[in-house]
């Protein structure tokens, strides 16, 4: 075996799952986008694919308050993800002020999840590209943190004083293409 494919194996053994966001980190602007008007990065697909072809779960999590105004429903978001290929969606509908548990940097979808699939979340990745939601959620529950540059990534970078200054990001990718390299190349003890 090469030296590569031990590493991968190691990896995905110690991995349970990866956990994307959406909005400014598989597309986008970082802003709502309804999914007919949503486009992926040229480079989403393939990162999506790398992370599934290493038998990876690959589940998305975001925040998407706009479906609470009616502007779109959850099965709107769900079938975009099951396009995608996505294993599953764990998406928080409601507004940042609501109180829920589920908004992040409330760990309340990665529980969703935890619970759903039997995940041990310390044994998880949190891509995302916002420090105050996608960075702290992941830090709350023990996930590996990796911050993309696209989307608000380059902008949380410069927040990262004021607003997330005790979480420190794992990795800081260009984009989820490399972080999909990164999570692929990376030991984990």
């Amino acid at each position: 075996m090469s030296p590569s494919y031990i590493i991968g194996a190691f990896i995905v053994a110690n991995i349970q799952a990866v956990f994307i966001d959406r909005d400014g980190t598989i597309g986008g602007t970082g802003h709502f986008m309804h999914p007919k008007d949503f486009t992926p990065y040229n480079f989403s697909v393939e990162a999506l694919q790398l992370l599934k072809k290493s038998n990876l779960p690959i589940y998305a999590c975001t925040n998407q308050y706009r479906i609470s105004r009616g502007e779109a429903t959850i099965d709107d978001f769900r079938r975009e993800f099951a396009h995608m290929e996505f294993d599953d969606a764990f998406i928080c509908p409601h507004r940042s002020t609501a109180g829920c548990d589920c908004h992040k940097p409330a760990p309340g979808l990665f529980l969703q999840a935890a619970r759903k699939y039997q995940i041990d979340l310390t044994k998880t990745v949190v891509i995302g590209d916002v420090g105050s939601t996608d960075m702290i959620a992941a830090h709350k529950i023990g996930a590996k943190k990796v911050l993309v540059k696209t989307g608000w990534g380059k902008s949380s970078l410069t927040d990262y004083l004021h607003t997330w200054q005790d979480v420190q990001p794992d990795y800081v990718a260009d984009h989820v293409l490399d972080a999909a390299h990164w999570v692929l190349k990376n030991k984990y003890e």
